[in-house]
């Protein structure tokens, strides 16, 4: 038998990071992990989302994700690299996957 972990959004406590935009934690090793993100229509982020210390993957589950420049609809994948940075909205709404497999 695997030693598997699971998590369900649903029971993942809710953080909200600025109004309109909330993060569920589903699982970490202490270095990776990986989250649920919900932005309401309309939310964006305070501020500059640098990606240090590593990566960040994002997989748009629903809706519309904008990182400042351009939109990603549902069943977009984005890697964005260690270093880089971007300032997160959603015109429309969306539901992201997150997963940061260095921090």
């Amino acid at each position: 038998m695997q030693n598997y972990e699971w998590a369900t959004v649903d029971d993942a406590p809710v953080r909200e990071l600025f109004p309109g935009i909330t993060l569920r934690s589903l699982w970490t090793n202490g270095v990776a992990s990986a989250h649920v993100l919900r932005m309401d229509p309309g939310s964006c982020w305070e501020g500059i989302d640098v990606h240090d210390p590593g990566p960040e993957e994002v997989y748009v589950v629903d809706g519309v994700f904008n990182d400042g420049i351009r939109d990603y609809p549902a069943g977009s994948f984005i890697h964005a690299p260690a270093g880089s940075s971007h300032v997160p909205q959603s015109e429309k709404g969306c539901t992201l996957f997150l997963f940061y497999p260095e921090g």
